[in-house]
């Protein structure tokens, strides 16, 4: 078994696997009679042929540290976003698409005032909560075609702080 360390999550460094979604600087647009700041278009959505956005709640049990991680999946016709309902920091697990499988792993943590949006196609751990409810609103393709593709790792990796 190998080790994985974590790293915070910036928008530089996650950029090959999706979109920071973050209210960070000055808002680009001032709304509602000057009283909210609007952080616009920050993610890129991608719902292939066939599908349609949807959003879903997911409820996910909290995990600790280290963390053995011995599966990655990816969605082949959608992006999914991970919008945490709580301020508690989580886990995101990514990595290149090779030609045998995921390759070059990396792990993130957020800082409580982050979500997620992976690109579609973006292997990535499952969802990791580290503390808190779990409670998160999820952004995805709705659709009747197969979304998902899992890749079990043997031996599995663990996840250090």
């Amino acid at each position: 078994m190998s080790d994985l360390r974590i790293e915070p999550l910036t928008a530089a460094a996650f950029a090959p696997f999706g979109d920071v979604l973050e209210a960070r600087g000055a808002a680009d647009r001032i709304i509602n009679q000057g009283m909210c700041g609007r952080y616009h278009d920050r993610a890129r959505l991608d719902f292939g042929p066939g599908g349609r956005a949807g959003i879903s709640i997911f409820q996910a049990r909290t995990r600790s540290l280290p963390y053995r991680l011995d599966l990655v999946e990816r969605h082949p016709e959608g992006s999914q976003a991970f919008l945490p309902m709580t301020d508690d920091p989580f886990l995101v697990i990514v990595a290149e698409a090779g030609p045998d499988g995921p390759t070059g792993l990396r792990a993130f943590i957020t800082d409580g005032a982050q979500g997620v949006n992976l690109h579609r196609g973006t292997w990535h751990g499952v969802l990791t909560p580290l503390s808190g409810s779990g409670l998160f609103a999820v952004v995805d393709r709705i659709g009747t075609s197969a979304n998902l593709q899992e890749y079990p790792l043997d031996p599995a990796i663990i996840v250090r702080a």
